[in-house]
């Protein structure tokens, strides 16, 4: 019978230790450096964005009020990759209680961060698709009810998909060191539905028709300019902006897409779905880079956002008339 290293074991004292996962040094200072990297730059671009937001109110708009509420979300993504360097070694030290409050956390922000995603698209499509009415449709009131009911509904449904957990916590664990929540099959497949395959087609349904419009609007204003024959650079101009809109809707939903698609793939695999932190701390990591990619996506193609970080840097911001700086000058 082959005697087990104690220094395999994450609790070395304990018969019921669960054993660790041995990688190679290179491959766990690697991941070390990738993870860190995520949470600080998660971390500091959406607090970036959450200051700027907050403190200019030029920015207290509706749309930026759901800026600001993916920041929020995004940026407590940021925080919780912390807990995937912790458990590199597939090993989780900090006792079945918070395993299980980690998991509660996990999941309210990260779907609340996609449903705001969701509320996102909406946004742009009143805007774009139907600008003439976007000021009565889409005002502070309703963007923030809006907001309040996308966190309230992530709470909910939280504790519906973990109710079996939250009595005895750490119950479902095989040995000491393990960190495992149970889903059951029905529960995670409705899960599934309603925070990956529904926000998904709904996103990839509204962003196709807002790029249909900009372009067919772009040809539009095209051929304007060649009926009165001003063509050359102008015309440059106006296809310049059909590649970028082409490429801004692109990144969002193929980044969406390739973040999101392996972490919520893990749900269909079993009758029973456990969720073991060792063993899905690749998917994990990707899911959550995701929410690091957000603020470049949503926040940089906005030139106020450029002003904002240098009046940060710079504090600037400290200045008492910073709040009613212009940032929205040409």
């Amino acid at each position: 019978m082959k005697t087990i290293d104690r220094a395999e074991l994450c609790f070395s004292q304990l018969n019921s230790s669960c054993r660790k996962t041995m990688h190679p040094r290179s491959l766990s200072v690697l991941f070390y450096v990738i993870l860190s990297s995520i949470s600080v730059l998660t971390v500091a671009l959406n607090l970036l964005v959450i200051i700027s937001i907050s403190h200019f109110k030029q920015l207290h708009t509706p749309t930026n009020l759901l800026l600001f509420s993916l920041a929020v979300s995004d940026c407590f993504v940021g925080l919780l990759t912390v807990f995937q360097i912790l458990v590199i070694d597939g090993c989780w030290y900090l006792g079945e209680q918070l395993c299980i409050l980690y998991y509660i956390f996990d999941y309210v922000v990260t779907n609340a961060s996609i449903g705001t995603m969701v509320l996102i698209s909406v946004d742009r499509y009143v805007a774009i698709c139907d600008p003439l009415y976007y000021p009565s449709k889409v005002t502070l009131k309703r963007v923030r009810t809006s907001v309040s009911l996308c966190w309230i509904f992530s709470l909910f449904c939280v504790f519906v998909l973990l109710k079996d957990n939250l009595g005895q916590p750490g119950s479902y664990n095989s040995c000491s060191g393990e960190c495992v929540v149970l889903v059951y099959y029905v529960t995670g497949i409705v899960d599934i539905l309603l925070s990956f395959i529904g926000p998904v087609i709904v996103i990839i349904a509204l962003y196709l028709k807002v790029f249909m419009v900009v372009v067919t609007q772009a040809r539009s204003m095209r051929s304007r300019i060649e009926a009165v024959a001003v063509q050359g650079s102008v015309t440059v101009t106006i296809k310049k902006s059909e590649i970028k809109a082409a490429r801004v809707l692109g990144i969002v939903v193929v980044v969406f897409l390739a973040c999101l698609l392996p972490y919520f793939c893990i749900g269909l695999t079993g009758d029973k779905t456990l969720l073991n932190a060792s063993t899905a701390t690749v998917f994990i990591t990707l899911f959550y880079f995701n929410s690091c990619v957000n603020p470049l996506v949503y926040a940089f193609f906005y030139p106020w956002f450029r002003r904002t970080i240098k009046l940060i840097v710079t504090l600037k911001i400290l200045n008492s008339r910073s709040c009613k700086a212009n940032l929205l000058i040409s």
